[in-house]
């Protein structure tokens, strides 16, 4: 018998040796056999006799590749490389030409895909959740999926299941929710709205990569129940909806790199769920080369500094069995068929739909506008209030698309709020801007400086240099932000001999924001705000024009300019009978929020603007949960998130009453810094010494607020309408093993509505287990016209009503007397009843 079919002979009898129930603790990182499973479907519905012929042709298909393959061409399938036709993606894996299989790209796209290509600039997934509608989810993933194909793309490296544990978190708007159930809705149908469109999806980023500070080193150490019910929801239901890949996380789980860490990856991912697909290492994420292709790890990205050279030389030199190699090559080229990348004639890439993508970046935009606070009729703007409008704030005129890191997106263009505010406010009407708050600073005074010096506009040629120094004296302190705007190497900018603009190290230096980190004429900006003391100052100013030449300009803005700019938004205000003032914070990987508060003088700006007009609403353009100490003064707030690329027009829609906000939180906004799950707890967020502790344990989110009773500024699932909604006549029944809600939502208002009702079940009396107060077990997102009624059908499977026993490593169902809440939000439940939920 030959070596390579002993290997594979090997594969299929020890790749069914996948764990049941596994306990995520740590342990040995290094597999004495090949880990996990032979590929098998995560659909339980058995396969037509068509379908198991056609697996079997593939399954042979790839063992015959498996055969000619050399160790060489097996490992260079194992990692990432730099593309030699680069179209801008995250990563490139290169074929083996001779055996007719071809390259991989993979690329970015929470929230559309990432290349150096315009492409559907879409709302956050933090925005999609909130229209608690999972259809939605699929049509947002069709989108990416046709795109990705469309753009040159296989892989995409979507969704993000991670849930929202803290509202510090920099990627809280690239994901769904802190609700698991919501999560895991969502995150299924997103994954087959991509694999619908023949993209290979990546769920990310297992597991428990919650936060972005500390996220290469931190060990996140969190119990068997605490992960299966709570961050493994998503992930689980991405594996259940076939998901191609997973992308491994940074962080070390129970001491483990998640990397390398078999209960996870091996035991848990494919030994309990199925999963058939393969696993790939965030950027830079893997540690070892025998400890992660031990533990599961199929993928290195984006280069080979473990799976190159390092796993060559350790299957020649005995300490990783070949057969580990094939493994991991047999499901990346499983996967690779399955999405018939492997065909001698493999489907032609689409084209690319750009207005359909546009039209549904439009109708989830609007889906899942929350609006906050509506108080005296302040929106809808009708009337005077049409006709007479004040728009204030730097992103009324500049439009935020999105958020920065690996979810930014080009788009083919996107309108600003002012623009699509004017066109729908019509030609009878007035519509004032004023900037509010500078973000892209104004010129330095063209004496300033001695020797004088122009610093706004300067060119410096190819291959030339150009450096300036000089002096200015202030006459009091004074509080400054400088910024630089640049088109190649950055400037050096030396202020009293500190270079203000240092090169910093990995994410921090590549990722600045989606809004901050560059001026609407696309030129990069950096900013630094300091305190200068009166007197005499030394600024100089170095530029280089590298390969091509650079344009570069150097701005600031002062207490002066900050004042004059509230004073022109407060006398704008005035003028008008109603304000849209746009407030803004920008996120981004690779850093967490240092304060739930807005960042710069925009508190400042709203308590001076709503003072002046009371008639002011608030647009949110943020990431999270925000704090609002201003709340108070304004008429209403309105949470458009990063609302994409046709966010102007679908905000224009929502003030206007053209559509009803359809939106609910699915993350619960606190009152103050202090008062969240892991607020005032280094161990909780962000670690002590390196280690971090999910001693909430099932209580995320707002299961937090109501264990504690701690009163949010609004809760999980808030969001108001312009019209009234009533609940009646709630009936609760056993029914296939769970458990059927019913109940009659009625719009007794004036207005067409949509409405989210939520179904919520107390604690199971019989289960000794530490439950949530009152837990998601379902929803329905309807639409009524004014006056009308629906009966509401929600069915709460056992799943819901389950608790994951860590003694028995499996789900238990949380019998006895349940308590069902039906309502608008988690802490707005005006209907309750109770029902026997019994054993099976």
């Amino acid at each position: 018998m030959s070596e390579a079919v002993s290997r594979r002979t090997a594969m299929r009898l020890l790749g069914t040796a996948g764990a049941a129930g596994a306990v995520l603790g740590a342990g040995g990182c290094v597999a004495s056999v090949p880990p996990g499973a032979v590929p098998r479907k995560a659909s339980s519905a058995p396969a037509p006799a068509a379908a198991g012929a056609a697996e079997s042709a593939g399954a042979a298909r790839i063992d015959a590749l498996l055969e000619r393959l050399t160790l060489d061409e097996k490992t260079a399938l194992l990692h990432g490389a730099r593309d030699p036709a680069s179209l801008g993606q995250a990563g490139y894996v290169p074929g083996v030409p001779r055996l007719g299989i071809p390259a991989l790209r993979l690329a970015d796209g929470p929230a559309g895909v990432r290349v150096d290509r315009p492409a559907t600039a879409l709302p956050a997934p933090v925005m999609l959740a909130s229209a608690f509608d999972p259809v939605l989810a699929r049509e947002y993933g069709r989108v990416l999926g046709r795109e990705g194909r469309a753009l040159g793309q296989d892989v995409l490296l979507s969704p993000m299941a991670n849930l929202i544990r803290t509202p510090y978190a920099g990627r809280n708007f690239e994901t769904f929710a802190e609700d698991p159930r919501l999560t895991a809705d969502l995150v299924g149908e997103m994954v087959r709205g991509i694999q619908d469109e023949g993209l290979i999806a990546t769920v990310k980023h297992f597991a428990l990569n919650n936060q972005e500070r500390g996220r290469h080193t931190v060990d996140v150490v969190a119990d068997d129940r605490t992960l299966h019910e709570t961050e493994l929801r998503g992930f689980e239901a991405a594996v259940a909806a076939g998901a191609g890949a997973v992308m491994g996380a940074y962080n070390k789980v129970n001491g483990v790199h998640a990397c390398e860490n078999k209960p996870l990856l091996d035991e848990l991912l494919r030994g309990t769920w199925g999963f058939d697909g393969w696993v790939m290492s965030d950027r830079d994420a893997t540690h070892s080369t025998v400890a992660a292709i031990g533990a599961g790890l199929d993928m290195e990205m984006p280069g080979g500094t473990h799976f190159g050279g390092p796993l060559r030389q350790a299957v020649r030199g005995g300490t990783v069995p070949e057969a580990f190699v094939d493994l991991a090559v047999h499901r990346i080229l499983t996967t690779m068929d399955r999405f018939g990348l492997l065909a001698a004639r493999p489907a032609a890439r689409p084209p690319r739909n750009a207005a359909a993508g546009a039209r549904l970046a439009r109708k989830v935009a609007t889906a899942g506008a929350v609006l906050l606070r509506n108080e005296h009729g302040t929106l809808p703007l009708t009337g005077a209030a049409a006709r007479s409008l004040a728009v204030i704030g730097p992103t009324g005129q500049v439009p935020f698309v999105g958020g920065g890191g690996s979810a930014h997106v080009v788009p083919d263009g996107a309108a600003a709020p002012l623009t699509a505010i004017r066109q729908r406010a019509g030609n009878g009407s007035t519509v004032r801007y004023a900037l509010g708050e500078d973000l892209y600073g104004r010129p330095l005074p063209a004496k300033l400086l001695t020797p004088a010096a122009d610093l706004d506009d300067r060119s410096v040629e190819a291959g030339r240099s150009w450096s300036h120094e000089g002096e200015f004296r202030l006459a009091e302190d004074d509080e400054w932000t400088l910024l630089v705007h640049y088109t190649g190497q950055r400037p050096g900018v030396r202020l009293d001999g500190e270079e203000l603009f240092p090169v910093r190290q990995g994410v921090a230096e590549r990722y600045a924001g989606g809004l901050l980190g560059s001026a609407p004429d696309g030129m990069s900006v950096r900013r630094r705000t300091l305190t200068l003391k009166a007197g005499t100052h030394r600024l100089s100013v170095t530029a280089r024009g590298g390969a091509k030449g650079q344009r570069f300009r150097l701005r600031h803005t002062t207490k002066a300019t900050r004042a004059a700019d509230v004073a022109e938004a407060v006398r704008t205000a005035k003028a008008a009978h109603s304000v849209v003032l746009f407030a803004y914070e920008d996120a981004t990987e690779g850093s967490d929020r240092t304060s739930l508060a807005l960042p710069g003088g925009q508190a400042g700006l709203i308590e001076a603007v709503a003072a002046a007009n009371p008639r002011t609403a608030v647009v949110l353009n943020t990431s999270s949960g925000t704090t609002m100490p201003w709340l108070a003064r304004t008429g209403a707030v309105l949470q458009m998130y990063y609302p994409g690329q046709e966010g102007a027009g679908a905000t224009a829609d929502v003030l206007f009453g053209d559509v009803d906000p359809g939106g609910r939180l699915t993350q619960t906004f606190p009152a103050d810094e202090h008062a969240t799950p892991v607020g005032g707890d280094p161990v909780r967020y962000p670690g002590l010494g390196g280690r971090q502790e999910y001693t909430e344990g099932v209580h995320v989110g707002h299961r937090w607020y109501d264990a504690q009773r701690v009163a949010p500024l609004f809760p999980f699932g808030h969001g108001l309408s312009y019209t009234t909604w009533q609940y009646e006549k709630l009936t609760v029944r056993p029914e296939g093993g769970g458990l059927r809600v019913e109940f009659t939502v009625r719009n007794t208002g004036r207005r067409k509505g949509t409405e989210v009702a939520q179904v919520y079940v107390g604690p199971s009396p019989d289960l000794k287990l530490d439950q949530p107060v009152r837990a998601l077990a379902g929803y329905r997102r309807l639409t009524l016209a004014p006056g009308t009624a629906q009966r509401v059908t929600v069915d709460v499977d056992a799943r819901a009503l389950s608790s994951w026993d860590p003694e028995r490593r499996t789900w238990v169902l949380g019998s006895g007397r349940r308590e069902v809440f039906a309502g608008r939000s988690s802490r707005e439940l005006p209907l309750r009843a109770k029902a026997v939920v019994r054993s099976r």
